[in-house]
Order: structure tokens, then C-alpha cells, then sequence
């Protein structure tokens, strides 16, 4: 950890004042029109932009700016929200498995690829002025439905491997993966898994009607820029609900997973008693995929430490018991993450043991004492006599190491 973020403090929007040097805006990073979270805070009118942007706490440098003596230090903050997870951990719900991880993996990386092309064409479609053909979305979200019953780890792994070029297309496929395990952990009838699938799919489709130089611009957004992009909510809704065959959960979903049960979201602002649940859950599932997700301009989280953000942003953002549920739902250390063993090995996560789920199973690659890769080695840290355990999750970028490619090893 630098010196900045060792100093930190976080301090809630109310005691902003001017003098203060803001170190990080506690909101998802694109949901502000700043050009940078790291700023000098000079006026009352850059209080004003910061507290209009909808942040509700944010960190500051007591060694740059003004300090606020009693305010809690990052450190502090982030180990109670990860103690708050672990809480979280005590209360899983099981669930068997139909298929094996390895088998269903199979499966799943030609479902991924197919979703994927059909997101694209469907957008380019749309573009030309086409309605959105839901007979051929429907069965993609039947495949999808049917693969995360099997086995929810193998298409939620998939998740790893989007590539900047085509995000677009790949978040939609990856927030319809995670409403379906969602809504499937939930335990929702099959009809009500299928649309909220079907509105993962869609939520993004107004993104058709962005410039390019907008949608796939290699840096931050201005201020103009990032207006221009929130008008995909209600492009996508305008095209949607045009449609008489797209029933109102996908419509919700597309026009409400930006809104924020504190008012502060878009388009509408509308609050926590306005929004749907299936708008909350699109909210929650959203925002964990694309800060999880590497861009240009943005290194992704680890999934633990995104798991981390939305539960402090649940404070005020997103309705904190599905919160809660959906960090049941992926697990607190999610399929795909690095984490240290307490044998000193580095492992990435392969399947969540859903009764325990401090315990996955994980495969074992790299040994940090002797700082050589091993053999692959699959540990169940759940099954009776197992000494291992979990220390911590990793940063991948700190070990240079891409937990993917271990993931069919």
C-alpha cells in the first residue's frame, strides 16, 4: 500500500469543505463526470459538483489538504466491510450440481461465444433500424439458464476472458449469466429466471445508438461525453418498450440499472420505493461486472474487493439485503479469483462450496516461497482433512499472473 492510500481517511460528503484533497470518490468509478478521482478541493463549487455527482463518502489525504481528526482511515473502513462478508459467508443455501466444472466448462465457453456474436448482431440490428428479433434471444437464454443449472462456475468464469475491443457485447452476455444465477439462487420460478435473464441481455441495447467515439473511447469520459453515454437507459428503453413482445421485467431492467435507491442514479432518480427489484438486482449485478472488468483506462477489481465496494456502497446505492444475496449467490471469493493459500501457494478459485463458502475448490499453481509455478493441484479446502486454507484473495496484476489460464489446466 503507497503513502496516499496508508493516509487516507474517508469522511462522508457533508464534511467536505474546501481545502480538502480528495483522494478517491466513493461511488463506481463511471458513475461521476470527473476526469480524475485525485483532486484539490478549491471552492464551494467544487464541493457542490462533487456532492451533485451523487458520491455520498469519499477518501481524502489529511497530509495534502485539511484533515477531519475523527474520521475512520481506509483501512479501517475496508476491514469492516470485510468483516461484514464474512457474515455474510455464514448463511449460504446449497445447491447440487447436475454436471462437473470441467465438463460443463465445455459447454459454456461455446454458449459464451455464441451469446456473444448474437449481443453484437443484435446491436448492429438495431442500428439499422431493426426491432430486436426475441426469437433469437430466447433460446440463448434458455442455453444460458440451462448451463448455469448444470454448473454455475463454468459460464460465470467465462466472465475472465472479455477483451476491450468487445466489452459491449461481452458485458451484456456477463450480466445475463450473473441474473441467472442470481434469480437462481433467489429461488425464482423458471418463467420469472428466463426474463431477467432475457433483461441481462438487453440492458445495455440503447448502447446501439451511442458514438462510437463515445462508447469506445480509449480514456475517461468529459462531462459532455459522459451525458451523451447515460442516454442509452432511455434510447433502450424508447426501442424496448416499442416492442409488444418484451414484457415489462426486461423493460425495468433496461431502464432502471442505473438508478440508485438513494435518488442519485439515472435517468429518472428515482428512489429505493420506485425502483423494481428486478431493477435493484440489475443494479447490483452491473456495476460488479463492469468494475471487475479490465478497460483501457480502468485496471478491474478483484471480484472480492468489487464484493467489498458494492456492500460499502449499499449504505446508500443498491438495496443491501440482495447485496447480501448476490455475494451468497458468487461466493465471497467468486469463481476465477487469486487467493493465497496459507501453505504459501497461490491458487485461483474453481467452484464455490455453497453450504461453506470461505471453502471452494481451487487449484493450486504457484509457490510463493520458492517463487516458481508448480504442478496444477486441485484442493477441496471443504473436505475433512484438508490443512489448507484461504489467507487472503490476491491482486493478479501484483503476481503478473492471468488466474485464467489455470482455470482448465
Amino acid at each position: 500500500m503507497n503513502q496516499a492510500a496508508a493516509s487516507a481517511k474517508k469522511i462522508s460528503i457533508e464534511q467536505l469543505k474546501p481545502g480538502m484533497y480528495v483522494t478517491q470518490l466513493d461511488c463506481d468509478w463511471f458513475s461521476h463526470p470527473f476526469l480524475t478521482s485525485s483532486f484539490l478541493v478549491k471552492t464551494d463549487h467544487d464541493v457542490t459538483r462533487v456532492r451533485d455527482s451523487g458520491t455520498r463518502y469519499l477518501f481524502i489525504d489529511p497530509r495534502r489538504g485539511i484533515d477531519v481528526q475523527d474520521a475512520p482511515t481506509a483501512r479501517e473502513a475496508r476491514e469492516a466491510a470485510q468483516a461484514a462478508m464474512l457474515k455474510v459467508a455464514e448463511k449460504p443455501a446449497e445447491r447440487p450440481r447436475i454436471t462437473t466444472f470441467e465438463e460443463e466448462t465445455v459447454a459454456a465457453r461455446k454458449i459464451y461465444s455464441e451469446a456473444q456474436r448474437l449481443v453484437a448482431q443484435t446491436m448492429a440490428d438495431v442500428r439499422l433500424g431493426q426491432q430486436v428479433q426475441l426469437n433469437q434471444l430466447e433460446p440463448m437464454v434458455e442455453k444460458v439458464t440451462d448451463s448455469i443449472f448444470r454448473n454455475k462456475n463454468a459460464l460465470q468464469s467465462m466472465n475472465l476472458l472479455k477483451q476491450a475491443d468487445d466489452y459491449t457485447f461481452q458485458h451484456s452476455v456477463s450480466v445475463c449469466t450473473l441474473m441467472v444465477s442470481f434469480a437462481r439462487h433467489m429461488d425464482f420460478d423458471a418463467k420469472l429466471v428466463h426474463q431477467l435473464g432475457l433483461g441481462g441481455l438487453l440492458h445495455d441495447i440503447g448502447k446501439a445508438f451511442t458514438p462510437n467515439e463515445v462508447l469506445n473511447k480509449p480514456g475517461a469520459l468529459t462531462k459532455e461525453e459522459f451525458d451523451v453515454m447515460k442516454n442509452h437507459v432511455t434510447d433502450g428503453y424508447r426501442m424496448l418498450v416499442g416492442n409488444p413482445e418484451v414484457g415489462p421485467i426486461p423493460l425495468a431492467i433496461c431502464h432502471e440499472h442505473h438508478e440508485r435507491t438513494d435518488g442519485t442514479g439515472y435517468p429518472r432518480k428515482i428512489a429505493a420505493d420506485q425502483i423494481t427489484q428486478w431493477g435493484k438486482m440489475a443494479a447490483v449485478v452491473d456495476v460488479y461486472d463492469a468494475i471487475t472488468s479490465e478497460r483501457v483506462y480502468h485496471r478491474g477489481m478483484t471480484p472480492t474487493d468489487a464484493l467489498r465496494k458494492i456492500y460499502e456502497w449499499s449504505e446508500h446505492h443498491f438495496d443491501r439485503s440482495l447485496v447480501e444475496a448476490f455475494m451468497r449467490c458468487v461466493g465471497i471469493y467468486p469463481t476465477g479469483s487469486l487467493v493465497l493459500l496459507e501453505s504459501g501457494r497461490l491458487a485461483v478459485v474453481l467452484e464455490q462450496n455453497e453450504t461453506q463458502l470461505l471453502k471452494p475448490r481451487v487449484r493450486a499453481f504457484y509457490s510463493t516461497r520458492s517463487q516458481l509455478y508448480i504442478t496444477p493441484v486441485d484442493i477441496d479446502l471443504a473436505r475433512p482433512g484438508t490443512s489448507d486454507r484461504i489467507l487472503r484473495h490476491e491482486d493478479p496484476h501484483k503476481w503478473s499472473v492471468a488466474p485464467s489460464r489455470f482455470m482448465n489446466a
